[in-house]
């Protein structure tokens, strides 16, 4: 059994990383730091609400695991 707790933390972990890669994408491609910190801000709360809905999602799914 996996707690929401740490899911949630798993999820803002995550998102700390996901964000920052963004972030630096953004500024690569546009040349802009702000267009980049834009882009990773508008992300960060996108994402960190659809990748905890999926984590929690795929640990009711039982595919790929197996009983003890």
């Amino acid at each position: 059994m996996v707690s929401k707790t740490r899911s949630l933390f798993k999820t803002i972990s995550w998102r700390i990383v996901g964000t920052i890669d963004t972030m630096l994408l953004g500024w690569l491609i546009t040349g802009s730091p702000l267009v980049g910190l834009k882009i990773g801000a508008l992300e960060l709360f996108t994402k960190f609400v659809l990748y905890y809905l999926h984590e929690r999602i795929w640990l009711r799914c039982k595919f790929g695991t197996k009983n003890n």
